[in-house]
């Protein structure tokens, strides 16, 4: 992945639009799974495509319209939406947008919360209960898993390396990551990538929810 592993980061603010164009900064390409940041200005627009894969939109910063061919959807930042592989989608701005996409093959396996074309926040999908963890997988393929995580406060995952590189969306509330022996705290909003084998532990002193793109390939 094209981040620096160790740092919190904020995708629109470290990705703003060049006035009157579309920019795309690709960050990771691999099996099931490539992942772009899109930035586009005030008053411009994606032309209408098909593509053979999944698409998961999640805005960063601003907003646009997404039409996937039954009519426009405004998405905010923070919010999200699904377009379901072969369908013919296109986006439009006002005030700009700043936009994760995800791009899933075609096999991929969506729980059935997320439904193709409603605009929805990741985080709504998955609860906070009192002095518990909650998970819920959201897509997974042979490379690629991306599950939502909700923290009460006090809860917290011990240390810990995952088997590929993983980008941390925080959604909801403040927590803690622990890094390779730093620890930094991550406000929604906000990211954080970890490398391959990177030694990790998420701790939530108030209530926290993130989501988890996690490569396995």
């Amino acid at each position: 992945m094209r981040e620096t592993a160790g740092r919190t980061f904020n995708i629109a603010k470290e990705h703003p639009a060049t006035p009157g164009c579309t920019t795309s900064f690709a960050v990771h390409e691999g099996t099931g799974l490539t992942v772009s940041y899109f930035s586009l200005a005030a008053g411009t627009d994606i032309s209408a495509e098909t593509h053979p894969q999944h698409k998961l939109l999640m805005v960063a910063g601003g907003s646009m319209d997404v039409d996937a061919g039954d009519g426009a959807r405004h998405v905010a930042a923070g919010e999200s939406i699904l377009v379901p592989a072969g369908a013919t989608v296109g986006m439009a701005t006002q005030e700009g947008c700043t936009y994760t996409e995800l791009n899933m093959e075609r096999e991929t396996i969506m729980n059935q919360a997320v439904k193709a074309g409603d605009v929805f926040r990741l985080g709504d999908l998955v609860p906070y209960q009192d002095g518990t963890i909650v998970n819920m997988d959201v897509a997974h393929n042979g490379g690629m898993k991306l599950a939502l995580m909700s923290f009460d406060a006090g809860c917290g995952l011990s240390e810990h390396s995952a088997p590929g590189e993983a980008l941390v969306f925080a959604l909801d509330g403040e927590g803690v990551i622990g890094y390779e022996g730093q620890e930094h705290v991550i406000h929604a909003g906000e990211c954080f990538k970890f490398d391959k084998n990177g030694r990790h532990y998420v701790r939530a002193q108030k209530r926290f929810k993130m989501a988890l793109l996690l490569t396995l390939q």
